[in-house]
């Protein structure tokens, strides 16, 4: 069964959902890949893991925590699951490159499938694919908009 909830954000509404496995989204309103809510998800008030992924996201965006300490059970492929592991050692207030992901997981020449990736990345913020860039260090693509991309960015970058 899949639970779901709505939350706030500075940044706009966000939709968290999770399985018993763990937390399978985090979604900005709007942003590209936005799941259909399927008739069998149920929405909850409380729950303990969307409770704990809400305070956590309410701690970062105030400047308060640098890393999520949840279960996060994504939906997606092979590939994609390791592009996402990948995402999450990039530290708190850095930036890499598609490329550089490409070759972090022995594929030096994918790193358009790296791309593809990370903008189906259904944990936005939590696992940070608003830490990859382009090769010229320029904010390319992001699901959820450029505008909220560069102020996570800024975020993790201010003091």
């Amino acid at each position: 069964m899949i639970v779901y909830t709505t939350i706030d954000s500075p940044l706009g509404a966000i939709l968290l959902a999770a399985t018993d496995n763990g937390l399978m989204g985090t979604w900005f309103e709007g942003q590209r890949y936005y799941p259909h809510i399927a008739d069998d998800w149920q929405t909850v008030n409380q729950h303990p893991l969307l409770d704990a992924a809400r305070e956590q996201l309410a701690d970062y965006f105030a400047g308060q925590r640098d890393r999520f300490d949840l279960p996060l059970a994504p939906k997606g492929t092979l590939f994609q699951q390791r592009v996402w592991q990948v995402l999450q050692t990039i530290p708190y207030g850095d930036t890499t490159t598609y490329g550089a992901l490409a070759q972090q997981l022995g594929q030096p020449t994918a790193s358009r499938a790296v791309g593809s990736a990370v903008g189906r990345n259904p944990l936005s913020v939590i696992v940070p694919c608003h830490r990859a860039v382009g090769a010229n260090g320029s904010l390319t693509g992001y699901a959820g908009g450029l505008d909220r991309k560069r102020h996570l960015l800024t975020l993790e970058r201010s003091p």
